[in-house]
């Protein structure tokens, strides 16, 4: 009789590549992936690793977060580069002038930084102005921010929780103090 392996670590779940089809993504993926293997670059395997990602794991950014980082010291000059969304943020006024490479800028956020005398660059032209990630700053949004990672964590209820419930509304009769009253249920 042999030996009853356990085969449920084997498979490795590691993008090799995207899971759209989208056709200029792929045409990225191919670009990046020759540059990744050819220049030995940690930048290129990075943004190689960001193109295979799933849409929330490529979480937007707003215009006025990618100021508040391109403001930071040794900054000044260098091209910030988002895979992933770049939004716009009507509660920020002044936009500096910024050098930017983004899979996608929404319509207003492109028309303010190129009105502010900025640029806009696709990641086919900067492989070609800089093919090793040289001058770059690589950023990216918060993979938290999305609205259902209020919903994790410790349990709604218990003690040092501020998790979010899945409550149908807020009323008198919409779990209201269970377990923090004595009046209602027990308290904790």
């Amino acid at each position: 009789m042999g030996i009853d392996i356990n085969h449920k670590h084997d498979r490795k779940v590691v993008r090799k590549e995207p899971k759209s089809d989208d056709l200029y993504l792929r045409l990225l993926v191919k670009l990046y992936r020759f540059l990744a293997r050819r220049t030995k670059s940690k930048f290129n395997s990075i943004i190689l690793k960001r193109l295979f990602m799933s849409h929330t794991n490529r979480p937007p950014i707003a215009l006025s977060k990618l100021i508040r980082l391109m403001k930071k010291e040794g900054r000044k000059d260098k091209i910030a580069v988002i895979v992933g969304t770049v939004t716009d943020d009507i509660r920020i006024f002044r936009v500096p002038k910024l050098k930017l490479v983004a899979l996608r800028v929404t319509e207003r956020a492109r028309a303010r930084i190129l009105k502010a005398g900025g640029e806009i660059m696709t990641f086919d032209q900067l492989a070609i102005k800089a093919p090793r990630g040289q001058n770059t700053v690589l950023l990216q949004g918060r993979r938290t921010a999305r609205e259902s990672c209020r919903h994790f964590g410790r349990a709604p209820g218990v003690p040092h929780s501020s998790t979010k419930p899945y409550v149908r509304s807020k009323g008198r009769k919409f779990e209201k103090g269970r377990g923090k009253r004595h009046g209602c249920g027990w308290k904790a």
